[in-house]
């Protein structure tokens, strides 16, 4: 399978090593409206439908991250579940498309995690948690067992998110 990721950002270079160390994809290609590394802008994604399977929004904001899935998506891509070999995820958990579990992270049993969600490094989604569509639980923060984080919220680092 082919990657192709919008966004050669940190966050992009984050996403594609994990991806790389998961030995699912044969090849991983970058639109970027700035970066040199890219094949072209990011408005070129449809471009290479018949080059790559699938494709991935590579920001850390929210929202335009939700906007590019649904682009994507409806241009044809799959939206990959990405999680790094080194992070933890319950088999009893629900990952959706477009979803990210970096490394060192752990998602508990029958947790939810959203479409595009984002579970940063060293961060934990404790078991019954859900984590709405494109949130991001960025480093080291934590989703207590049983809590919410909205769709497209952002939990920050060192934050816990307790059952209300």
């Amino acid at each position: 399978m082919r990657l192709l990721i919008l966004g050669a950002g940190g966050y992009g270079r984050t996403v594609a090593e994990a991806a790389r160390m998961t030995g699912t994809f044969d090849q991983i290609g970058f639109l970027d409206d700035a970066a040199e590394n890219a094949l072209g802008p990011c408005r070129d994604f449809a471009r290479y439908t018949g080059e790559y399977d699938c494709a991935y929004a590579a920001f850390g904001d929210c929202a335009l991250r939700a906007a590019w899935l649904g682009r994507l998506a409806g241009a044809g891509y799959r939206l990959p579940v990405i999680v790094h070999p080194r992070a933890y995820v319950s088999p009893a958990a629900r990952l959706e498309p477009g979803a990210v579990v970096l490394a060192l992270a752990a998602v508990g049993a029958n947790a939810q995690i959203g479409r595009g969600a984002i579970v940063n490094m060293s961060s934990v989604v404790d078991h019954d948690a859900v984590v709405g569509e494109c949130a991001h639980v960025a480093p080291g923060a934590i989703v207590k067992a049983g809590a919410r984080i909205a769709p497209l919220a952002k939990l920050e680092s060192g934050c816990v998110a307790a059952r209300s």
